[in-house]
């Protein structure tokens, strides 16, 4: 019991944040519940990222009915790749990633296996019937645009889509991690299916030296064996100010933004989440709450002035707060 308590006086002197205090000290106080389906439902969200101009995978059909799975193929008829997901789905569970086009009844994955159009329409029933959605309840399936990964991720990711998440504290983003996938992620860029979270520099946008796999602390990526640190993210001026908008697009104080850097279209915003994950902190080796507790301490004094800051300027602010020690 002694050493428990040791351990804990030691990760709250370094400012870790755990669950409980996430839960109760920024998700219920920072996140109206009224709020939480414009973030948990992602064709809310996308049609509020396309309102404010904000560039998100474009929407090519929606099945909301077992009886309408039927229309599938239609949908699918003029693309030969295309990603399918549920709309309220977490943590990366029931997405189906297509590749290519093997025939007109059949299409290639990722990981190069043939599915059917019959597969597919039973992987669109079940998202339907709510096998993969918060709480269960019934859902919607999304065909949308296939983000196709910057190169400069070739040596550091496998297969999939390695994205960005930003965590952002009203309008002031306070820590960022690149999530690369791996072989045992099957290609997702999902942390609890085995891919790796590396700290970026909020100030210059460079991966920091060591990552997080499975809990575990890495300088290399398992399959390709090169250096995860050291990589300096393009656009990055652009990804911190999309994800400090997105504030004011939901009106969620404490949110996680999932954005990709796709070769053609640049950087775009994936989906929002209102209980981002803790291990940003493992991959950061910095503790949230030390982050977020500067950003409240300014808020008061901006509250005692009668300030509001522009985007701009809480940018500014964390990025002059919140950088690597050795940039």
């Amino acid at each position: 019991m002694l050493s428990l308590i040791k351990t804990w006086k030691a990760l709250n002197a370094r400012g870790i944040m755990g669950i409980n205090q996430r839960n109760a000290d920024y998700i219920l106080k920072y996140n109206k519940r009224n709020l939480y389906p414009l973030v948990d439902n992602k064709l809310l969200t996308k049609k509020l990222a396309i309102d404010a101009g904000i560039t998100v995978p474009e929407l090519y059909g929606v099945i909301r009915t077992e009886h309408d799975t039927s229309n599938l193929k239609k949908v699918l008829e003029k693309y030969n790749d295309f990603v399918i997901k549920p709309a309220q789905g977490s943590g990366g569970d029931g997405i189906t990633v297509i590749a290519d086009r093997y025939d007109e009844n059949r299409f290639k994955t990722i990981s190069g296996r043939l599915v059917t159009i019959s597969e597919l329409e039973y992987q669109v029933s079940n998202i339907i019937t709510g096998l993969y959605s918060l709480g269960g309840m019934r859902d919607t399936a999304m065909i949308e645009y296939r983000v196709k990964p910057d190169p400069i991720f070739k040596s550091i990711s496998y297969e999939g889509v390695p994205d960005l998440r930003i965590i952002v504290l009203m309008g002031y983003p306070v820590m960022a991690m690149l999530r690369l996938p791996t072989r045992q992620s099957n290609g997702k860029a999902n942390l609890h299916q085995g891919a790796i979270g590396v700290g970026v520099d909020l100030a210059t946008g460079k991966t920091l030296g060591n990552g997080s796999w499975l809990n575990e602390q890495i300088i290399r990526h398992p399959d390709t064996d090169n250096l995860v640190g050291g990589i300096q993210l393009p656009y990055w001026d652009k990804f911190i100010k999309l994800a400090t908008e997105c504030y004011e697009m939901v009106g969620l104080g404490y949110i996680g933004v999932d954005l990709v850097l796709d070769e053609q279209k640049g950087p775009m915003i994936l989906e929002l989440n209102a209980r981002p994950g803790l291990n940003i902190q493992i991959a950061n080796d910095v503790g949230l709450h030390q982050r977020t507790n500067v950003v409240e301490k300014h808020l008061a004094e901006l509250a005692a002035q009668k300030i509001i800051e522009t985007p701009e300027e809480r940018i500014k602010f964390s990025q002059e707060h919140f950088f690597a020690v050795s940039r």
